[in-house]
């Protein structure tokens, strides 16, 4: 019976431990982009990791598109932080693409984060970006029951 309350009490510690590293994550990432934000506008990018690593890139950018300054962090866990990308300093952000050698050398996550801000960037820039909220899908009852109607409709089907 010990042993119970000794993993209950780990498991606890561990999730506390877990919110009190991702409250300072997100510290860290307010603070980075207050930064940015004060050299110019700030086009970030993203790839969000289930499995891998996730990865998010800031670019401080001026009016004409030139990148003041660039951040990334990427890790599996809550440690990772915001390091400089001194490299991407004084390049157009309009050419950040897969042919861009720059974005070449990075990792294949860095590169769909480096890629999704240049494409969020030129949507803000062309005027046609619109933000579109998240539904949780489990507080979403019609798009659970359309769900739920596909599945047993395809069921049937196949049988």
């Amino acid at each position: 019976m010990n042993s119970i309350y000794i993993l209950g009490a780990v498991v606890i510690v561990a999730y506390i431990l877990q919110i009190i590293l991702g409250l300072q994550q997100l510290k860290n990432f307010n603070k980075t982009y207050s930064e940015l934000r004060k050299k110019g506008r700030v086009a970030i990018g993203r790839r969000a990791g289930k499995i891998k690593s996730g990865t998010i890139v800031m670019f401080a950018v001026d009016a004409n598109g030139m990148v003041l300054d660039a951040r990334k962090m990427q890790g599996v866990t809550v440690l990772a932080q915001f390091k400089p990308m001194p490299d991407y300093v004084g390049q157009d952000i309009h050419y950040f693409d897969t042919y861009n050698p720059l974005v070449r050398k990075e990792n294949k996550l860095l590169q769909i984060a480096i890629e999704d801000a240049r494409e969020l960037y030129l949507r803000v820039e062309a005027g046609n970006y619109k933000e579109v909220p998240k539904s949780a899908p489990l507080l979403d009852v019609t798009s659970q029951w359309q769900l739920l109607k596909t599945r047993f409709k395809l069921q049937f089907n196949h049988k």
